[in-house]
């Protein structure tokens, strides 16, 4: 059976990732085992007060970029966004998220963490479901996803390891898997949040990519070349 693997490249502050789960849920709906989907985390919202301040200063600031997500979520109908997102506790930084993510990334690969299999196609695994869960904890109720007890209870929640977890991010090893993902954006040339990677850097699809194109691209290269099924994207 021919598998690809797909890397995704996404800040979890960034709205357009948070609208896209349902994308990438349905890629292994549609794909199960033959699609393995890489996360990868880049600091669009690093410095999300600055960004913002900066960015929007002119419009109005935080009640003109929150003004600007709930347009853009006005037409979901697969999200929830809160209305007070970015006014209550705006969070400084999706860094020490990241850093959560890498840790339990890194505990998945050592074995450390039970990794659920996947039925009929569905399912996330520890670190991607944890991912979701700090995504809808900001977007839909306004929580402060930098702060570590909101860590924490987020992982707590799902039984997490929190022991291992700090212990993946006091040791360096979390900075380091996250900084190999600083590395990979820059080879690939990743333009911004949300972007996949295709075939070892060869295709890119990056912001609010409709599932049809990103199907296209899957057949593509799960069959023949020969065929070129998705030249036309």
């Amino acid at each position: 059976m021919k598998k690809i693997s797909i890397e995704i490249f996404s800040d979890v502050l960034c709205i357009w990732a948070y609208g896209a789960q349902v994308r990438f849920d349905q890629i292994r709906a549609d794909y199960g085992e033959r699609v393995e989907l890489i996360h990868r985390f880049i600091p669009v919202f690093a410095a999300a007060h600055r960004r913002i301040e900066a960015g929007w200063k002119d419009q109005g600031g935080y009640a003109a970029f929150n003004r600007h997500l709930q347009e853009v979520a006005a037409g979901w109908d697969h999200v929830t966004l809160h209305p007070e997102v970015w006014l209550h506790e705006p969070p400084e930084s999706s860094l020490p998220a990241h850093l959560y993510l890498k840790a339990l990334q890194l505990l998945e690969g050592k074995g450390a963490l039970a990794v659920p299999p996947l039925v009929d196609g569905q399912g996330r695994c520890p670190s991607e479901e944890y991912a979701w869960r700090l995504r809808y904890a900001f977007f839909a109720e306004a929580r402060n996803i930098a702060a570590r007890a909101t860590l924490d209870a987020l992982a707590q929640d799902m039984r997490l390891p929190l022991e291992d977890i700090h212990e993946m991010i006091d040791c360096g090893a979390a900075h380091a898997a996250l900084h190999q993902d600083l590395e990979a954006r820059d080879e690939y040339m990743v333009p911004g949040s949300p972007t996949l990677v295709f075939n070892e850097g060869r295709q890119r699809l990056y912001g609010n990519i409709g599932y049809r194109i990103i199907d296209a691209n899957i057949r593509e290269l799960l069959h023949d070349r020969q065929y070129g099924e998705a030249s036309w994207c």
